[in-house]
């Protein structure tokens, strides 16, 4: 039996597989059947949240309703077979009392009243079934109280609750029939199921008419944002999309959308500042070294041809580390921050990357005993140290320190590069790590730079998950980069006790 119930239940998911196939089948074998399809599948969120809350509302509505019938059928029946009921024991107790008189007296409520005795004979009934037959009841009734659905002379042509009870007389044992008319519970059914079926109709229509005006008052902000966004063009990203007054997910859509069109029109403005310094530190050094070729082409004497040469040289090499640069930060600029790193020895990188630079203007001094092993790119790694030590040159007065050690509370290694020369102001702390941002000071061809060093540095401390910034330390300059260190296995008992209270 549970077999069998199983298999006529909901069918499972291979079988809505198989009639979403069938359906799909169908609708391409007849094209307007599809089209039909199609045109009446709602496409919108507010009519399809309509449609689902009216859906919802009639399911609803159908339980609730007929809960409501079948409460108020059997409790009416219940009344009448009460009465009824009541009506045939009085009867009953006049038999059993020898007193029965025909024809016997209705109460309210009641349609007929008919006693017969064993010999199937009336003896006594009411008197609208006086002369008449006896009722055609089923036979094999025992003593006790049976409800039939028959008319005044047994036939069923409208419901009608007929309660027997069996007595005994004097003259021998008789049984009493009493009819009550099921007319009144009909009709109270009938215009229960019309009224709930025109209120029904009418809560169905005002769910459908509140829930589109609400849906469409809900969504109409967020037309507004797509309308808005949609004029939004790559030349006027100061525009904002509208926010509502609300403090709901819309206003927060709406404000997350403006903080992005803010972000993206600080990048746009951060790409034309940086198209525009490249065009123009590009410009200067073409146009030194374009006048410097044509003074050379004027002039025959060698001396003069030597030195143009040579400056022409050096601006060229210039125009190579600028190019370089560029090619650096566009890379920087593309690559993912999960970037496939390698270990890297920091101490042995510092030492390495100081050795490697020979004599310098100014003496440096390197702390870096600890060995730190952190995942990264050494290559980029050493041009960070190489940009903060050049940058240190350019700025120190006689000295230069670069310690390395490891904050093993916060899991960050720490490089420190610092110069005895005069400290940022705190307003220029940030600013230097602008592309081509240069203090008044450091403006120079020869002594200032292209202004990319620095903001290198940070884009790679950033890549590999750390910072750069610059300590205010009296007396001095200190750029501090702090590179996380990836926490250490597990070793030995330790690690077996911590496997096994894993397990």
């Amino acid at each position: 039996m549970v077999a069998d119930q199983t298999s006529v239940g909901a069918p499972t998911g291979a079988a809505h597989r198989r009639l979403r196939a069938a359906v799909h089948r169908h609708l391409a074998r007849h094209p307007r059947a599809a089209a039909l399809v199609d045109r009446l599948t709602p496409r919108s969120v507010r009519a399809r949240t309509t449609l689902a809350a009216c859906a919802s509302v009639a399911v609803v509505l159908s339980i609730a309703s007929a809960a409501v019938i079948v409460l108020l059928r059997v409790n009416l029946e219940r009344t009448v077979e009460a009465d009824a009921r009541e009506q045939a024991q009085a009867v009953a107790r006049l038999a059993t009392d020898g007193h029965l008189t025909s024809p016997l007296p209705l109460d309210h409520g009641t349609d007929f009243i008919q006693v017969i005795d064993a010999e199937h004979t009336v003896v006594a009934a009411s008197q609208n079934l006086t002369g008449h037959s006896p009722l055609a009841v089923p036979v094999g009734h025992s003593n006790g109280h049976r409800t039939f659905n028959l008319d005044a002379r047994g036939h069923a042509h409208h419901h009608q609750r007929v309660t027997s009870i069996a007595a005994t007389t004097p003259t021998g044992p008789v049984t009493v029939y009493v009819g009550a008319s099921l007319r009144t519970a009909d009709a109270a059914e009938d215009l229960t199921t019309a009224a709930l079926a025109v209120l029904s109709t009418v809560l169905l229509v005002t769910v459908g008419v509140l829930t589109w005006r609400a849906t469409g008052r809900a969504l109409r902000p967020v037309e507004a944002i797509r309308a808005e966004v949609a004029a939004i063009g790559d030349r006027d990203l100061n525009r904002r999309v509208p926010e509502p007054r609300s403090d709901d997910e819309i206003a927060r859509l709406a404000d997350t959308m403006n903080a992005m069109l803010q972000r993206l029109e600080a990048a746009g403005t951060r790409q034309r500042r940086f198209i525009a310094d490249a065009s123009h530190e590009l410009r200067s050094p073409l146009t030194v070294l374009r006048t410097q070729l044509e003074v050379a082409l004027a002039h025959s004497d060698p001396e003069v041809h030597t030195d143009l040469v040579a400056g022409a040289l050096e601006d060229t090499e210039r125009l190579q580390a600028l190019a370089a640069d560029l090619l650096l930060l566009a890379r920087l600029d593309t690559t993912d921050h999960d970037w496939p790193d390698e270990p890297v020895d920091l101490a042995d990188l510092v030492q390495s990357t100081v050795t490697a630079r020979g004599a310098e203007p100014h003496q440096v001094t390197v702390h870096a005993s600890t060995s730190i092993t952190i995942p990264g790119n050494p290559l980029w790694l050493r041009r960070l140290l190489t940009n903060l030590l050049d940058n240190a040159q350019r700025h120190a007065r006689s000295h230069i320190t670069v310690r390395l050690t490891a904050d093993r509370g916060s899991g960050h290694a720490v490089l420190d590069v610092t110069n005895d020369g005069p400290p940022i102001e705190p307003a220029d702390r940030e600013k230097i790590f602008e592309r081509f941002a240069r203090l008044d000071d450091a403006r120079s061809r020869d002594d200032g730079g292209t202004g990319l060093g620095l903001p290198i540095a940070r884009d790679i401390a950033a890549i590999h998950k750390g910072t750069l910034a610059v300590l205010d330390v009296p007396g001095a300059t200190t750029f501090r980069t702090r590179l996380p260190i990836p926490p250490e296995p597990l070793q030995g008992a330790q690690a077996i006790g911590d496997a096994s209270l894993g397990c």
